[in-house]
């Protein structure tokens, strides 16, 4: 189970093609890599001696014979993908094109530290691999996101909100002690950010926010994540103006998250007199069209877009699509949209596209594959 993809280089630009689907044939291979016709047949006949490749069929026919259409082989691997919350996981093992094979989700208090959540998140690997997937298929790396900021350089987490026991712990080397493979450790945000952008085709810049029990922001330019130095998108400690004073959970004052987040709803609700115990209750009572709800987060909502207005103005994506477990609630986004198109410049906002994500709750599973087979294709692993 663990044998290492034995490519890299030009081989490995040619089975990435294949299974992102943007290749289904040695023609469509050579097109697209400007390699020449026997180079490219060399490195497929190559893969397919390797079992990663598989070639069948027939493809459609761009004029002469109908090409063999090619995929990637059944047995070629899996990879282990989790989406890790304040309060539950979400796993998956997915086949190298990003298909998901079999996802599940259980509970999960991140608030337990990381060693326990690791090795948590890592036995239910364990058990999903041994229930599904034969003993002959590699297992070819595993993918974890963080509900929190992640250094990209050393794949740590850095001063983290409501995580005691994270800040600056090992994630990657943590993992790699027990799966001697390629490792992804990243943000939720970027990781939901990276699988719905693939529910986009033709929009290359996208604002992709994360609105849960926290807030995040993913950021794709020109079709590809973009972290910066870790802290890209990270629009939750974003200050906003108010009449009250609030302290969030980073120890500043006025923050976004503070007063936006579900975490921040849940405890005003609660103060209200109004019992909620998971984000997920506050979606339930706004479409129960409870008044304090639905007014809390609308007014969650205007504050998130008027804080999304700057952005928007200044990066003018394509789209901005909102997705988390309080996207579920109408009035948040209808309050997003109204904020930013009032506020920002009609040239923003002329061809802008806010709207609920597509990609549903697996997103950030699909966002993991994409970025691991990356790294599971990259020189250095």
């Amino acid at each position: 189970m663990k044998q290492r993809l034995p490519v890299q280089g030009a081989q490995g630009d040619l089975l990435r093609l294949v299974a992102t689907g943007r290749a289904e044939s040695r023609a469509d291979l050579a097109r697209l890599s400007g390699l020449a016709a026997s180079s490219v047949s060399l490195r497929v006949e190559e893969l397919i001696e390797a079992g990663l490749l598989a070639e069948e069929g027939s493809g459609p026919s761009r004029g002469g014979r109908r090409p063999r259409r090619l995929s990637l082989a059944p047995a070629a691997g899996v990879l282990a993908v989790a989406d890790l919350g304040a309060h539950h996981v979400r796993l998956g093992l997915l086949d190298l094109s990003g298909a998901p094979l079999v996802v599940e989700e259980r509970p999960c208090e991140i608030a337990d530290g990381p060693e326990a959540t690791l090795d948590l998140m890592a036995e239910a690997f364990d058990r999903l691999l041994e229930e599904h997937v034969p003993p002959t298929v590699p297992l070819r790396g595993v993918g974890t996101g963080i509900p929190g900021p992640v250094d990209p350089a050393t794949q740590r987490v850095v001063t983290p909100s409501r995580m005691p026991g994270w800040n600056e712990f090992p994630v990657a080397e943590h993992l790699r002690a027990r799966y001697d493979l390629p490792i992804l450790v990243e943000n939720d945000a970027n990781l939901m950010a990276a699988g719905e952008a693939r529910s986009w085709p033709g929009q290359e810049n996208l604002m992709v926010l994360k609105v849960g029990t926290g807030i995040g922001c993913g950021v794709i330019v020109n079709g590809r994540l973009h972290r910066g130095r870790g802290a890209a998108g990270d629009i939750s400690h974003v200050r906003v103006l108010s009449d009250s004073s609030v302290i969030c959970a980073c120890g500043h004052h006025d923050c976004l998250e503070a007063y936006a987040s579900g975490a921040a709803l849940a405890t005003a609700l609660t103060d209200a007199g109004v019992t909620v115990s998971h984000t997920s209750d506050i979606v339930g009572l706004v479409n129960d069209a409870v008044p304090e709800a639905t007014s809390m987060v609308r007014t969650a909502g205007r504050r998130i877009g008027e804080v999304l207005t700057v952005l928007v103005n200044f990066f003018n994506p394509d789209v901005v699509a909102v997705g988390g477990s309080l996207s579920a609630a109408e009035p948040l986004i209808t309050s997003i949209r109204a904020a930013v198109y009032e506020r920002c410049l009609p040239l923003a906002t002329r061809d802008l596209e806010i709207a609920p994500a597509r990609a549903g709750r697996d997103a950030a599973l699909l966002g993991a594959g994409s970025l691991l087979l990356d790294a599971a294709l990259s020189p250095s692993a």
